[in-house]
């Protein structure tokens, strides 16, 4: 050797995993020469392939490969010299320290390897001694189990003999074979879940030793790649993952089968865990190309947490037995043309009685943008059963990326005459308008939206191949409290129908008030604020525009009833509330604590003294339905529409409470004569005797009566022979003349004359 080396306290081992790349690993122990360093890949002692340099250095050296290991392959370098003495010092000779060193060295090295290899070993405590752990002979220990007997020597047992003592109270010993075989994995069969490897044929073993046995299977964690389609057939008692299955297989089958078909009941199964994930996104063209298929399960529970990639992400089947009474746990649904298919395939199969829990259903922004996109779907194979029915579903999530884009992403799709499906809490993000579409004779079904990224405009879609309609959609996103406020208190369906001249220049509207931004004078009351009429309101062929500084609103009373609903059919107009207290009494708070609104902020505008929504009701600020929250103080308010700086048009306003309350509506009162189109008065009066063709005449007072009114007048006792005239002859006046139209005089009495005067 060139130079005397040095040993180290170093371990005489070295462990690597390749990276697919890397050729030279080093060895940190010295060698004496390239033979004493074995090299194994995987496990496996290599004779060739490879260089080694560095023997005879302290520092040790690398082993150099001709063709890089494969990435994840295990490198195992372990220094082996042998154990010999080669040479012998001479009697009398010349003794050097230098082969003196090298001999010691060697020895030293060789010392270094078999601790190594002892550490490895089963042996004793150093604190025990004694004890008999010689194996029996061959013949004795063949078949047998390994074991220890009552003092801790070793020993050999019977494969049923061998006991473990279960630490519980009552608890029976069981043989190791019997505790052992309790539970069935994939690793019993070869499963690695590298990721890498192909698990395929593992798990198909695995599978078909859980069929065999009556057993429940278990894929631990980790990635199983497989390069075939798995089917675990329907005498196994169920599966539970912990891991992810990676399909790598043929496109257009089924990755994942639970359950055997055709006329088989799979019933009270357990398969929990799912996880199945497409190793390559599929061209969603064939429907054959299925992440995991359910056959005819019945009465069991499915827990899915993962399907990706596929034109089908999962699909329950009924064939000939059916699919019914089951619970499927729903996960995350990526990338999948059609999330979930409810299908059957036979006349005498049906797909029935099915509750679903959670679900996300989400595409990447960037798969497939020109093709459509379902979340779940409910069909049939041509002449299968196609009543699907009591399908119940709570939570679901769909986030389809079809918004703004030439295609459609709907959350449902039923293409068959599916019953009674009802789908809970639903939230829509990204997807088309639609919830749900109809292309054959479903019916029943009920749809409620919790949240959607469309506000309101949420619907379903009847296909022209669709023979029923009449399923619901209940839309709760930003207006919840308008589909519980059903007790309608007050609605005005046409405004345009309700208009009436209050005088020459102003008009009125039935049951609601006129409302002005800039009141003038000394205004304090609820009276002073609720004009029967003003002008500055123009009629459409529709409704009525509203000009800059003009309002509408409803009067209620807010002593018992806190909360309204306001929903108007308007162009851009803004919710306005005023409040009055018990003694009718104008309310004033710029800090808004008097009056809230659900979906913006309302704030008090000082000049017109009321409070005003920060936001236009529309449909694409989420704010056209409000619901309005009135402070304990309020006793009355005005809950209406205004608009300041902008014209605007209203075509009809409704409001509504909780069914627990009916509130009034306050109209067409003595002392609050807005909203009511027609007004009355009468009072006492003796008319004179009239001669034949003679007329009298008295004055009614009327408030609000103007000239151009219909006016009308009678009398309370019989009028046979007299004829009573009416006309507004000045402003809050209804003249009333009795003519004598007989031959003969006629003298009445005394009675109470009535005036009614009409808005046109």
């Amino acid at each position: 050797m060139p130079e005397h080396i040095t040993i180290g306290e170093v371990a005489p081992h070295a462990l690597y995993v390749a990276d697919g790349v890397q050729t030279a690993f080093t060895f940190p122990f010295p060698i004496f020469a390239a033979a004493d360093l074995e090299v194994r890949l995987n496990r496996v002692l290599q004779s060739g392939g490879y260089t080694i340099t560095g023997a005879g250095r302290s520092g040790g050296g690398q082993v150099v490969f001709a063709t890089p290991p494969a990435a994840g392959a295990l490198v195992a370098l372990r220094r082996r010299v042998r154990i010999a003495r080669t040479t012998d010092f001479q009697e009398n000779g010349v003794l050097r320290a230098r082969t003196l060193n090298d001999e010691l060295d060697y020895q030293t090295a060789a010392l270094q390897d078999v601790a190594a290899e002892v550490a490895g070993a089963i042996r004793l405590d150093p604190s025990e001694a004694g004890g008999r752990l010689t194996l029996p002979p061959r013949e004795a220990r063949a078949n047998r189990l390994l074991g220890f007997d009552s003092v801790g020597d070793a020993t050999v047992f019977a494969r049923g003999e061998a006991t473990l003592t279960v630490p519980h109270p009552g608890g029976i010993p069981r043989t190791v074979e019997d505790k052992l075989g309790e539970r069935l994995s994939a690793r019993d069969f070869g499963a690695v879940g590298d990721g890498v490897t192909d698990d395929g044929p593992a798990l198909q073993a695995a599978m078909n030793a859980a069929a065999a046995s009556g057993k429940h299977l278990e894929i631990g964690e980790g990635t199983y790649r497989t390069g075939q389609p798995l089917s675990l057939p329907g005498a196994a008692a169920g599966l539970t993952m912990r891991g992810t299955i990676l399909y790598a297989g043929p496109a257009g089958q089924a990755a994942l089968t639970l359950g055997d078909g055709a006329a088989a009941r799979n019933a009270a199964k357990l398969y929990e865990g799912l996880r199945v994930v497409r190793e390559t996104i599929s061209d969603w063209l064939d429907e054959a190309d299925i992440g995991i298929l359910l056959r005819n399960l019945d009465a069991s529970r499915v827990e899915i947490r993962q399907v990706e990639g596929f034109t089908i992400g999962v699909r329950t089947l009924g064939e000939e037995r059916g699919f019914e009474d089951t619970t499927l746990v729903l996960g995350r649904f990526s990338n999948n043309r059609i999330g979930l298919d409810i299908r059957t395939a036979s006349a005498a199969g049906w797909n029935t009685s099915v509750r679903y829990y959670g679900g996300h259903f989400t595409i990447a922004s960037a798969v497939h943008t020109d093709k459509d996109r379902f979340g779940v779907r409910f069909s049939a194979e041509p002449g299968a059963y196609v009543a699907h029915n009591r399908h119940l579903f709570d939570g679901p999530n769909f986030e389809l990326q079809a918004e703004g884009r030439p295609i459609v992403g709907i959350p449902f799709l039923s293409e068959v005459s599916s019953r009674a499906v009802w789908v809970r809490a639903i939230r829509m993000e990204g997807c088309s308008p639609y919830v749900a579409r109809h292309t054959g004779a479903a019916q029943d079904h009920l749809y409620e939206v919790a949240w959607a990224s469309q506000g309101y405009d949420v619907d379903i879609d009847y296909a022209a191949t669709a023979t029923r309609v009449g399923s619901v959609v209940r839309r709760y996103h930003q207006a919840a409290a308008h589909r519980e406020f059903v007790r309608e208190v007050a609605i005005v369906p046409s405004l345009r129908a309700a208009a009436y001249r209050w005088s020459g220049t102003e008009l009125g509207f039935e049951q609601l008030a006129c409302l002005s931004t800039n009141v003038s004078g000394a205004a304090a009351t609820l009276a002073d604020f609720a004009f029967p009429g003003l002008d500055q309101y123009v009629l459409t062929d529709n409704g009525v525009m509203l000009t800059g500084g003009r309002g509408l609103g409803f009067v209620v009373d807010a002593r018992r009833c806190r909360e309204f609903a306001l929903a108007a059919d308007a162009d851009n107009a803004r919710l306005v509330v005023q409040c009055f207290d018990t003694n009718r009494a104008l309310l004033t708070d710029a800090a808004g604590t008097l009056a809230r609104a659900s979906g913006q902020t309302l704030q008090y505008n000082a000049t017109a003294r009321w409070w005003q929504g920060s936001a236009d009701m529309t449909d694409a600020g989420l704010t056209r339905l409000q619901v309005v929250r009135l402070a304990p103080e309020v006793a009355y308010a005005i809950i209406g529409l205004a608009r300041i700086g902008t014209d605007y048009e209203v075509r009809a306003m409704r409001l509504a409470c909780d069914p627990a309350f009916s509130p009034a509506v306050l109209y067409g009162l003595p002392w609050l004569p807005h909203g009511r189109r027609e007004l009355v008065a009468e009072m006492a009066w003796d008319p004179p005797s009239l001669a034949a063709g003679a007329t009298t005449q008295v004055n009614v007072p009327l408030p609000g009566a103007r000239a151009g009114d219909f006016a009308q007048a009678g009398f309370s006792l019989p009028t046979s022979g007299l004829v009573f005239l009416a006309n507004v002859g000045a402003a809050d006046v209804v003249s009333v003349t009795a003519w004598n139209r007989s031959s003969v005089q006629i003298d009445l009495g005394p009675g109470t004359v009535r005036a009614r005067v009409v808005k046109a």
